[in-house]
């Protein structure tokens, strides 16, 4: 392949074409030599050097390569492990700005910059040509025709999000063409997007899609992929396993698709993004892409010992954030896929790690900086799941502007208050409430709170009240991985059960908290499967399961159909009534004159609450939301009214009977949800004055007012 180069720009890493020909750009800062490898369709590869060097960019550009162009890297430079560098010419290496990637990675000793089988461990230098086993960079016609699409910008109060895995949300469903199951395209099947639109989800928060390593060898040997994904080799190419167009390219045009037919249903797209580390994991790991281009420069490595890393992550390694090429290659894979494939928000996974410019973690880090000025991406969702594994790493509420968090301490709180742990109910009332505590004083608003009470990490909501312990057996790790403080009850028996009191009792405490959730203030999350009882049989570590554990099973019993239904009534009587998803914290305290205040709270007694907030003993609470009384206007200006709600709770192991509080018992209250039952009541019941209102043991009651 005899091809023409020409000086090219450094001004656009990664692979351009302009319609007449291709520039390559790559960012290295220490290396001696690069060159562009382009292959054949039956892989046979040319080696180009890169003539031309601006500001460490080595670029040129080419005529005549067109989209479909397979291609690599390999970079020359010093092989001293000590200090940092891990060049190695034989390792094609992925390039970081590929719009596109073929195929996955083959593990194995050539994907590797050492000799793995010498005594000197990662200090020996391996010659083994790694071309067959890496994944190929696809050249990329971005055109595509988006028929007026633009973002939806959904308001957060407004907003109910969706966790959910590309290929495991479709992989099994029946309405879905087998072809489609489990790929971008299956997504945006009318089947998938009725699903989707049925529950009321505005919002899906995609596990990763950026590319990734599926399957290093530590999980190959064991018949085993990584499922979840969290392990990113490029930061701009979707995934092609979750292709059904193919791996040239086609993929890119197949997630655009995906994302204009679920705007055209109204559901927003947020990707959950992994900018704290990459795929090649620690100083034993593979040589695939970011350590063979310029290891000291794209990684945070021990100060003083170049050949380790520092690891906030508990994967191997982290990103040096405080490098400006590192910050570069972030800011433009966040924008890329704002611009370009119109996704409409992040949720960015152990953020905290990310506001690492030292050691200690600060809010003011130049990342949030930048993120903070950028006209982009201040103007789409932002969130921080607030921790890593570093010292200092919990940082739940103490993120800036423009940020809401998955709240933690939200999860916790709601999991111990229905699992009848003795708790304060002060902290619960402060969770349901939008966790005023943790965000208010940051000048945020109850959207901040991203609450939730299961993730992908973790047992389902089933297997949370089916369980007592983590089961991970089949991970091969004997069932040392995974989270052990579970904050789990299995209601009377371990797992699987035909006992029908205890079944009873699970399905009332998935409804429990699939209401607290739904009711709570802030922005609910649920993750997919939840709303039909999915369980993972006790693992609450599936990410190496790509098979019918983590995949959701359509096949629903009576009992799964029903949890389906209360969901789908659950969040419509929350889009229908703006007291449950106000934009402004309660005041606690009369606003337009109704004589009472936005929000009560009240014991078994009707009583307003005094000494029984720090009683970890109790477990009843009233909580009177005020319809009349909600502070912020219309967008017109108009004062909002809205019914008004009384909020039952016992969490209690025994039915008691609650007093109706004498604030508000000037009206009817009409029976709207009883969890002892299915939930929504099909013949309600009214109560007035001085009635009492028995709430079953372990149950939650709602009452609807009117005059």
């Amino acid at each position: 392949m005899d091809i023409q180069q020409l000086p090219g720009t450094a001004n656009q890493l990664g692979a351009t074409w302009d319609g007449k020909g291709t520039n390559f750009a790559l960012f290295s800062e220490n290396a001696t030599k690069v060159e562009l490898c382009l292959f054949t369709k039956r892989g046979k590869e040319t080696r180009y050097p890169l003539g031309e060097v601006y500001n460490f960019v080595w670029h040129g550009y080419f005529p005549g390569i067109e989209p479909g162009q397979r291609y690599g890297f390999r970079v020359h430079g010093p092989f001293e492990p000590e200090n940092g560098h891990r060049f190695n010419p034989n390792k094609l290496l992925i390039d970081p700005y590929a719009l596109a990637i073929a195929g996955d990675v083959v593990s194995g000793q050539p994907t590797f910059g050492y000799d793995w089988l010498t005594e000197a461990e990662d200090l020996g230098y391996n010659k083994d040509n790694s071309a067959r086993s890496i994944p190929k960079c696809v050249v990329v016609d971005k055109t595509f025709d988006w028929e007026g699409d633009q973002h939806l910008r959904t308001p957060w109060n407004a907003t109910v999000i969706y966790e959910i895995h590309v290929k495991g949300f479709t992989r099994l469903h029946p309405k879905v063409p087998r072809r489609l199951q489990g790929t971008y395209a299956g997504l945006a099947h009318p089947a998938a997007i009725k699903h989707l639109k049925s529950l009321g989800i505005t919002a899906v928060e995609l596990m990763p899609v950026h590319h990734f390593h599926a399957q290093p060898g530590y999980l190959a040997s064991k018949g085993l992929r990584n499922y979840w994904g969290y392990d990113s080799l490029n930061y701009f190419a979707p995934y092609s396993g979750y292709s059904a167009a193919g791996t040239a390219g086609e993929q890119v045009k197949e997630f655009k698709s995906m994302v204009k037919s679920l705007h055209a249903a109204g559901i927003e797209v947020i990707l959950d993004v992994v900018y704290n580390h990459t795929g090649e994991g620690n100083h034993m790991g593979p040589t695939l892409s970011f350590r063979g281009i310029d290891n000291a420069a794209y990684y945070r490595l021990v100060e003083g010992n170049g050949r380790y890393y520092m690891d906030y992550t508990g994967c191997g390694n982290s990103l040096r954030m405080s490098h400006p090429q590192v910050l570069k290659l972030i800011m433009d894979s966040l924008r890329y896929w704002v611009q370009e494939m119109h996704v409409d928000g992040f949720r960015f996974d152990l953020a905290s790690a990310l506001a690492r410019e030292l050691f200690e973690v600060g809010t003011l880090a130049t990342f949030f900086d930048i993120i903070h000025q950028d006209p982009v991406l201040s103007k789409v969702k932002l969130i921080a799941e607030p921790w890593d594994v570093g010292d200092g790493g919990y940082q739940v509420g103490k993120f800036p502007l423009l940020w809401s968090e998955w709240n933690g301490q939200y999860r916790d709180t709601v999991r111990d208050f229905w699992r009848g742990e003795d708790s304060t109910l002060g902290e619960f009332a402060l969770r349901f409430t939008g966790s005023s505590d943790l965000y208010e004083h940051t000048g945020r608003r109850p959207h901040a709170s991203i609450n939730f009470i299961t993730a992908h990490d973790g047992f389902t909501l089933r297997d949370l009240v089916s369980y007592n312990d983590k089961h991970n057996e089949a991970n091969g790790e004997d069932n040392r991985d995974g989270e052990d403080h579970n904050r789990a009850w299995n209601c009377g028996a371990e797992g699987e059960t035909d006992d029908a009191e205890i079944l009873d009792l699970r399905a009332r405490q998935q409804r429990n908290m699939l209401a607290t959730l739904i009711l709570s203030q802030g922005v609910p999350m649920l993750v997919a499967g939840d709303e039909m009882g999915r369980s993972q049989s006790g693992n609450n570590n599936t990410y190496c399961h790509d098979n019918e554990l983590s995949w959701i099973n359509w096949d629903l019993s009576e009992t799964n159909k029903s949890l389906l239904r209360y969901s789908q009534k659950l969040i419509q009587l929350l889009h229908d009534h703006p007291v449950l998803r106000r934009r402004h914290w309660f005041y606690g305290r009369e606003i337009h004159g109704s004589g009472i205040r936005d929000i009560g709270w009240f014991n078994v007694k009707g009583e307003i609450m005094r000494d029984e907030w720090d009683a970890g003993f109790v477990k009843t609470l009233t909580i009177f939301l005020n319809g009349e009384e909600i502070a912020t206007p219309s967008h017109t200006g108009e004062q909002v009214l809205d019914d008004s709600f009384l909020l039952m709770f016992n969490a209690h192991y025994d039915a008691l009977s609650f007093a109706l509080p004498e604030e508000v018992s000037d009206r009817r209250w009409r029976l709207l949800i009883d969890t002892k039952s299915e939930g929504f009541v099909k013949r309600s019941k009214n109560y007035v004055k001085d009635d009492q209102v028995v709430v079953a043991a372990r149950s939650l009651v709602v009452l609807q007012g009117f005059f």
